[in-house]
């Protein structure tokens, strides 16, 4: 297949998609919804230090935040999965929201208790926006191709969320000050999760009756796996960041982290799109190990440390590979979860993610102070080759 046949089937699969009835809303409520996802750390940072609060601090809040979002994620997960969505959305999106309101309205540093319970509730409360979306996907879009590319889609229009939400941040900042950004945080998540939750695919979604077990979808190895498996991707982007931060410093030029960054996020971008394009796999899970081979080639190059303008390339290069794994990752828990947990399975695989990222950026900040920033992209390398050594035995039975 020639380049431009695929970018032309990349364009018809995702006009296709986007066309069906109900997926701009769908898809765009969803992202504003989660927009917070995006803007809390940094919102959070600048509240803090505004304060008078050190970064120790800040750093406390925000994995305050993270922490509560990725356990009690499953746990909304397995309620939606057992009643309606719509409840649950707009329930836990007025509690998250008045969360920030309090984070955003109350002094953090001489408030530190107030400060951390309201940024637990806001991580806890986090609307499941994000798997609703996915259990939809086959009740709005017709056809196994185009479900595969809504997935594809959908994993790379995320990378979104981490571009606008530090840009809404400062913006809203320079006007407001630096509790405006929780507040607007607060305002987009509750305004997206209504829009999302008063769709009609939404409001007419039921949970299946059925026998379930305490497990839920962890109680099969091959689910495990595959959780293990998103752990060590997210592991590989948290090192990533880290690495190329300490890269940026050592190169003398700071600044350039962001572009870096960026450009890693467009590359996951232009991959996603391009992936529209693939045709259904006969065996989903041969082809996750294949793009898991993939994502971890993909970074290879980034441990030589080259120059910025080589890195800026491979930064690209090393972005593309992710929204295909997880778009992957994503038609594969659609088979393998039990009847009845699919909600649930999708906020675990949200939830080993960002465990992975913690991780990942933990250990590669370590890295980078003791050895180098090399060290922190090996260990990117290395996290993707665990992931994809995860994935050879069979997942599907």
């Amino acid at each position: 297949m020639s380049a431009g046949t695929t970018t032309t089937n990349s364009s018809g699969s995702v006009v296709a998609v986007l066309r069906s009835r109900y997926v701009p809303r769908l898809l765009s409520a969803s992202l504003i919804g989660r927009l917070p996802t995006g803007m809390a750390p940094l919102a959070i940072l600048l509240t803090v230090r505004e304060n008078g609060g050190d970064y120790r601090l800040a750093g406390l809040l925000a994995a305050l935040y993270a922490g509560s979002a990725a356990v009690c994620g499953p746990v909304l997960g397995r309620l939606i999965d057992r009643t309606r969505q719509v409840p649950v959305l707009l329930s836990s999106a007025a509690t998250s929201t008045a969360a920030f309101l309090v984070l955003g309205l109350v002094d953090p540093v001489r408030s530190v208790a107030i400060g951390a319970v309201a940024a637990v509730v806001a991580g806890a409360a986090t609307p499941q926006l994000e798997p609703c979306l996915r259990v939809l996907w086959e009740h709005v879009v017709a056809g196994e191709h185009n479900i595969r590319a809504a997935f594809s889609l959908d994993a790379a229009t995320q990378e979104l969320i981490f571009v606008c939400g530090p840009l809404a941040v400062l913006g809203v900042t320079a006007f407001g000050g630096p509790s405006a950004g929780l507040l607007a945080a607060a305002a987009v998540g509750m305004l997206g999760a209504a829009w999302f939750a008063t769709a009609r695919p939404a409001r007419v979604w039921r949970g299946t009756h059925v026998e379930r077990h305490w497990a839920g979808p962890l109680r099969g190895a091959g689910v495990l796996r595959l959780f293990a498996a998103l752990v060590c991707v997210g592991a590989t982007i948290g090192a990533f960041t880290v690495g190329i931060t300490g890269y940026a410093e050592v190169a003398g030029s700071s600044s350039a982290a962001g572009l870096l960054i960026a450009l890693n996020a467009a590359g996951a971008l232009v991959g996603g799109i391009a992936y529209t394009a693939v045709p259904v796999a006969h065996r989903e899970d041969r082809r996750l190990l294949v793009l898991l081979a993939l994502l971890a080639l993909g970074y290879l190059p980034l441990v030589l440390v080259l120059n910025v303008p080589a890195m800026a390339a491979f930064a690209f290069l090393s972005g593309c590979a992710l929204p295909p794994v997880l778009a992957s990752a994503f038609a594969l828990i659609a088979r393998m979860a039990p009847e009845g947990t699919l909600t649930e399975a999708h906020a675990w695989m949200i939830t080993s993610f960002g465990v992975g990222n913690a991780l990942g950026s933990a250990v590669a900040g370590t890295l980078v102070d003791l050895v180098s920033p090399a060290a922190a992209f090996t260990l990117a390398v290395a996290c993707a080759c665990l992931g994809t050594t995860l994935t050879i035995r069979r997942l599907l039975t």
